[in-house]
């Protein structure tokens, strides 16, 4: 695969072709992506400890922002001046991140944890409908949607089927994340879009809009001025910034451009046992029990999203002779 050109303004001057045979490279950038965003879980709950959520969700933005336009200097990249590029970096901001994010916080007030990620976790399932009964911009195999469906179950069985059961008592609030779980999914695949331009300068774009939109909700309602955050609660804030927002939006338009939506969107599921342990190690919670059947189940479900036909096709001739 041919890797792109990119000019001082970040914009691509050619598109890589995406390619049906991904090698370990892709299947390394799919795992870096899903750590960096398993950190969000653990790094939200330290820094919510003294810093309230619209402020936490600017500070990590900005941090973010100020770390991604380093790297930019150092690469000789500059963000674009045309108002079309802002545009696609607004859009793509609020719908991907800025709506859902909101969408969800509020809804956690009423809907449990389990829940909320049992519920979080159909972005890959509302990806393959789009994909295949709209937009087709992509094949949409049942394959694919058999392994969405799987890592879908191995996700419940990790954080615990009953949250199956407990489904229904907020209607509301779990229509809510539903609804944020679908704006994923289009942010995913309209991602496309911006993929014309270096990943660096995307998610730079992306959270300095993020950040500057949010930034006056954060002064009128929670008054940061007045704030007295813990040194643990400022660490998580500037470790999320860098790897959760600077390094995952990056890996994540990387990811979008050399995989193609479906193959990114499985991180969905690796997610779920990296945060698990992650939340082990961080924050000393227990081990669910069931944790080994479910992770070979989001395994089988994210190997049956990203192999190809081809690779099938190769593995039974083999088989076969």
């Amino acid at each position: 695969m041919q890797k792109s050109t990119t000019a001082v303004d970040g914009k691509a001057a050619s598109l890589p072709a995406r390619s049906t045979h991904h090698g370990l490279r892709d299947y390394l950038l799919l795992l870096a992506l899903a750590c960096a965003w398993s950190l969000t879980y653990p790094l939200t709950k330290l820094g919510l400890q003294s810093i309230p959520p619209v402020t936490f969700i600017v500070a990590r933005s900005l941090v973010a922002v100020i770390f991604l336009l380093a790297v930019m200097r150092l690469r000789g990249l500059s963000l674009p001046r045309e108002f079309s590029a802002w545009k696609l970096f607004a859009h793509q901001q609020v719908i991907n991140s800025t709506f859902p994010f909101l969408i969800i916080t509020w809804a956690q007030q009423y809907v449990p944890s389990a829940n909320t990620v049992v519920l979080a976790a159909t972005t890959p399932i509302f990806s393959f409908l789009i994909t295949w009964g709209i937009t087709r911009h992509e094949p949409a195999s049942l394959l694919k949607l058999a392994g969405a469906i799987i890592g879908l179950l191995g996700t419940a069985v990790i954080i615990g089927l009953d949250a199956f059961t407990a489904l229904g008592h907020e209607i509301v609030a779990e229509i809510a994340i539903l609804l944020a779980t679908l704006s994923f999914a289009v942010g995913t695949i309209s991602g496309l879009r911006v993929s014309g331009y270096n990943p660096i300068v995307v998610a730079a774009g992306s959270l300095l809009f993020g950040g500057l939109f949010l930034l006056p909700v954060s002064l009128v309602l929670e008054h940061p001025w007045t704030l007295h955050p813990t040194a643990a609660s400022m660490m998580a804030a500037v470790a999320m910034g860098i790897f959760s927002s600077a390094l995952g939006l990056m890996l994540f338009y990387m990811c979008l451009t050399r995989l193609g939506t479906l193959m990114t969107n499985s991180q969905s599921y690796l997610r779920i046992p990296i945060g698990v342990a992650l939340s082990v190690l961080l924050l000393g919670e227990a081990v669910p029990p069931n944790l080994a059947a479910g992770l070979v189940l989001v395994m089988c479900g994210v190997a049956a999203m990203t192999i190809s036909r081809e690779q099938v096709r190769r593995w039974l001739g083999r088989r076969a002779r």
